[in-house]
């Protein structure tokens, strides 16, 4: 399925700033860039870069005290596997590949080490598998109000546990904290998202089951299998979309995904969905 992504960001440039961005979406067997556009006014382009193990694409700029107007465009074309959450099973530990390891560890915003007891007690009785991580997500949106401005930068899943509010950012946070808590892999991952109203950067999160990393959502907003992914990490401080070494203040913001063919209509989808590799 083909998809349209674009964003426009401006900012109000006090001093001479260096900014990096992660905008572009990354390139894989399930998610081909066919064509994309870099427009920006104020400031000039002096470096791009490609992180080998995630495949996260970051282009870095320059900009001088003034406007600054970042414009980009994308034609992608998503083909996501599409399966059966009743047949993927939890990996072992004994059995995990030795690059999904980082992801069982406690990170900045994910905090697993100290939400052990509690995940196993709430969710344990679940099968192991896609059908126990459903039942976190289950558990995050029926018991976390999506409140825009409810959270901030250093917001943390332990503080989302505690406050039953946050944003998409939270949300992610909260389930890759649990999963990992479970000796289940998982990380961030940043998004255009077909389907969320109003349109904005998602962010979601992966596990990794029976043997690739499938797609979760835990706010119930976007479809799974019309998710144009941008970047993953950890958490979100290795997923920011822009970081600045300056003084910038944020302005104006448009982000839109759409498909030509319509993409992924009609109730969200119950599948198991992944853009792994693997």
């Amino acid at each position: 399925m083909k998809y349209s992504v674009s964003c426009k960001l401006g900012y109000d440039i006090e001093e001479e700033t260096v900014c990096f961005f992660n905008l572009q979406p990354s390139q894989f067997d399930r998610q081909v860039l066919l064509d994309e556009h870099l427009e920006l006014e104020g400031g000039r382009e002096i470096d791009r870069y490609t992180m080998g193990e995630s495949g996260n694409r970051f282009f870095k700029v320059v900009a001088p005290p003034g406007k600054l107007l970042v414009q980009y465009r994308a034609e992608v074309d998503l083909d996501p596997l599409i399966g059966d959450p009743a047949g993927i099973g939890q990996v072992a530990p004994l059995d995990l590949p030795l690059d999904v390891l980082p992801h069982l560890n406690p990170s900045r915003f994910c905090q697993s080490d100290r939400l052990r007891a509690f995940a196993f007690r709430q969710f344990g009785e679940f099968p192991p598998g896609h059908q126990r991580v459903t039942a976190v997500c289950n558990w995050i949106h029926d018991n976390t109000d999506y409140i825009p401005g409810s959270s901030h930068g250093t917001t943390s899943a332990m503080d989302t546990i505690i406050d039953h509010a946050g944003v998409c950012r939270d949300f992610a946070h909260l389930g890759i904290t649990l999963c990992r808590a479970m000796d289940i892999p998982a990380r961030y991952v940043s998004a255009y998202a077909y389907r969320l109203d109003p349109p904005d950067f998602h962010a979601v999160f992966e596990a990794f089951l029976g043997g690739r990393w499938y797609l979760f959502d835990a706010t119930r907003k976007a479809a799974l299998d019309g998710l144009v992914r941008i970047g993953m990490g950890r958490d979100a401080a290795e997923v920011s979309f822009s970081s600045f070494f300056g003084k910038a203040t944020a302005g104006e913001m448009e982000v839109s995904i759409t498909s030509p063919g319509g993409g992924a209509l009609g109730d969200l989808t119950t599948q198991a969905v992944s853009l792994s590799e693997r």
